[in-house]
């Protein structure tokens, strides 16, 4: 992580290095702040001596300030800047804290008129090491797939022109690039003219900066210089997406240049960014001192990997490029998912707040309970519409909600809220009388990327660690009968699984009795499901021990998976538990897990599961790219892995008052409807 500076005391103890600053943004911004804090730098108002350094942003408007200072005082001058992934939308237009500041001790790393350290980098570190390039390739990877970049608040299916164009950058004027590369509007004329010289006949799309689309600041490009030829792409289109249908790319210095090179282009260069120079561009004001040729990796592992200080927000530290992809990546998808605002509807009212919490951060969610009424709202606010999954029935125009696989502390039925919750879009996981959004993506899996791979059998190992599971429940695990055993995990009869993913044998008393006659010389361990226990659901079976050795109340079901050697099951999500940590699994019924030959299927599995999936890719499908997460401690949403690591050290929200207050009153509400119907 590039920028961190500090000097040792006499003990070899790191001591910060003072920052003298006279922007007040330095003050303002915490985030910012912090990162610096982080880096090494302790920030000072006043007068710096000469040991002491003074910060300034970039080149803007204040820098002159600080330069001075600096000069009079014999100061070094550290300039600071966003890094090249920021947040979903421009800090002046009212977005979210960076993600990570680029801290350079020589220039600006956009000022081609002395070194930058970015520069120093990218010419004389060594850049050869596979594990280095092996990440760098993986995070080009990510940030295409998720269309990533400095400002990601856009809607990624937004379809780009008809491909076969010429892609032309605009800027924000006066932009710190611009200037430095003593570029003009005069410049961006020219580069149009290139662009129309050297592709003749093809169209020219010129892409607005995002800042000059929402009124912020004005672009070089203009609406007179449109004609039948040129458009002024003014939509936020995804720039991954406007590079595969362009057949050249043209840029005075803009970071979409940057980017066009890891989609595979050779951008014409105007002006003389910090990227340009390395072999990557088509430069037409070359820059004799860089001389040497780079890889796209190894571009991409200065710039984005060595160079930056990346801040992890959930865990309010510095951190590697991968962790703020993580961050990046699930902050992106949500605000996608949410940005036209929510109508929901049958949604119990404690379920109110957390679902507020995770889906109404852009525009709060509408509950409406009826259904018609929350199909006229949808529509005329252009909003989309969920419904609990139970509650959709056969609807189609709807998407789907219902608690995630890695949920709390402590029962739904006791109205504990989640951390996670999924959205399905085609129907729902525990329903396989149609395909689910879950069930595509494990019939995807098979396409995975190495690095995803990596990361499921990482968070799998993670869980494995915690000794997590869905709901994480405490209990004793008693001294066990010696043998093969078989754990059977009861289930709440009335569960939707129960009810559309089974056939005929569907009760806990039919599945013990399965197991036994399957399995006469086993040792048959009976678990009741914990809403059951409690007295919430049914699915009581009183004469278990008829078939089963012992029964387990009120045990941790966790620690019984270090002690079987199968599982057998109806659609139980201890199954999949029991999968992650490599336990055989026999279903009965036709869970989301069964049927990619991970399982032995005694139940009635869809026909269409026909990909053969690995265990990594089912743990990839169903914990990462499925669910969404709700960090209870930043109120953020966040990756899978924050969330176990806030289960394990239970940092992590228990069953409040008011929700039971708030489910006893709409049981009363509902017990009466019919006399506020008349």
């Amino acid at each position: 992580m590039g920028g961190v500076s500090h000097e040792t005391d006499s003990a070899g103890a790191a001591t910060p290095r003072r920052l003298y600053v006279y922007n007040g943004g330095f003050l303002t911004q915490r985030r910012v702040r912090r990162i610096l804090s982080l880096a090494g730098y302790d920030l000072k108002l006043g007068l710096p001596g000469p040991e002491d350094l003074v910060g300034v942003w970039g080149n803007s408007p204040t820098a002159h300030r600080g330069l001075a200072i600096a000069e009079k005082r014999g100061c070094g001058v550290v300039r600071i800047e966003d890094a090249f992934l920021r947040s979903l939308h421009p800090g002046r237009s009212g977005g979210e804290p960076p993600l990570g500041l680029m801290i350079d001790h020589r220039a600006a790393h956009f000022d081609p008129s002395r070194p930058s350290d970015l520069e120093r980098l990218l010419a004389e570190a060594p850049l050869d090491d596979g594990g280095l390039m092996t990440r760098a390739n993986d995070a080009i990877a990510r940030i295409k797939a998720a269309h990533l970049t400095k400002y990601s608040g856009f809607d990624a299916e937004t379809p780009p022109p008809p491909p076969g164009y010429v892609l032309v950058i605009d800027q924000t004027r006066g932009d710190a690039s611009v200037t430095a590369s003593g570029a003009t509007r005069g410049a961006f004329q020219e580069m149009l003219v290139f662009a129309q010289e050297e592709h003749p006949g093809a169209p020219i799309v010129i892409k607005t900066h995002p800042e000059t689309t929402q009124g912020a600041r004005d672009g070089y490009f203009r609406p007179e210089d449109a004609n039948e030829r040129i458009t002024l792409l003014t939509e936020p289109v995804s720039p991954w997406r406007l590079f595969e249908g362009a057949v050249g790319v043209y840029t005075i210095s803009s970071q979409m240049g940057f980017e066009a090179i890891f989609a595979g282009h050779k951008p014409r260069v105007f002006g003389q960014p910090f990227y340009a120079g390395w072999g990557l561009t088509d430069d037409e004001r070359p820059i004799d001192r860089r001389q040497r040729k780079l890889t796209r990796a190894q571009l991409f592992a200065g710039a984005m990997i060595d160079y930056p200080c990346w801040y992890d927000p959930y865990r309010d530290r510095l951190c590697e490029i991968e962790h703020v992809l993580d961050a990046f990546e699930v902050q992106t998808h949500a605000w996608r998912e949410d940005h036209r605002g929510w109508v929901a509807s049958g949604m119990r009212m404690w379920k109110r707040k957390p679902l507020q919490q995770v889906f109404g951060r852009v525009r709060p969610v509408v509950f409406e309970d009826d259904t018609g009424q929350a199909r006229a709202r949808a529509e005329t606010d252009g909003r989309r519409r969920m419904c609990w999954a139970s509650k959709a029935g056969e609807l189609d125009d709807v998407v789907r909600v219902e608690d995630g696989f890695l949920r709390s502390r402590g029962l739904g039925a006791e109205l504990v809220p989640p951390l996670s919750l999924v959205t399905d879009d085609l129907g729902i996981y525990y329903d396989p009388r149609r395909e689910s959004r879950l069930e595509r993506l494990i019939a995807q899996s098979g396409d995975l990327r190495p690095d995803q791979l990596q990361r499921a059998f990482r968070l799998r190992r993670a869980v494995l660690k915690a000794r997590l599971s869905k709901y994480n429940l405490a209990g004793e695990t008693p001294d066990l009968p010696d043998g093969h055993r078989i754990l059977v995990p009861g289930q709440a009869e009335d569960d939707a699984s129960i009810l559309t993913g089974t056939g005929a044998l569907r009760s806990n008393r039919d599945l013990l009795q399965a197991a036994r006659d399957a399995n006469p010389e086993a040792v048959i361990l009976y678990k009741p499901h914990p809403d059951v226990e409690a007295g919430l659901r049914n699915g009581a079976v009183s004469d278990a021990l008829n078939w089963a050795d012992i029964v387990l109340d009120r045990t941790d079901p966790v620690a019984l998976l270090d002690e079987v050697q199968e599982v057998w099951t109806l659609t139980s999500l201890l199954g999949f538990e029991a999968l992650m940590r490599e336990v055989p699994v026999t279903t009965l019924g036709a869970p989301f897990y069964a049927g990619w030959g991970l399982t032995s299927d005694l139940g009635d599995v869809p026909p269409r599961r026909r990909a053969r999936v690995s265990l990594d890719g089912l743990v990839h499908a169903t914990l990462i790219a499925y669910p969404r997460y709700f960090d209870p401690v930043t109120g953020l949403a966040c990756p899978p892995e924050v969330v176990v690591e806030r289960l394990a050290k239970g940092d992590v929200p228990g069953r409040g008052m008011g929700n039971r207050m708030l489910a006893k009153l709409q049981g009363a509400f509902a017990g009466h409807a019919h006399l506020w119907r008349r």
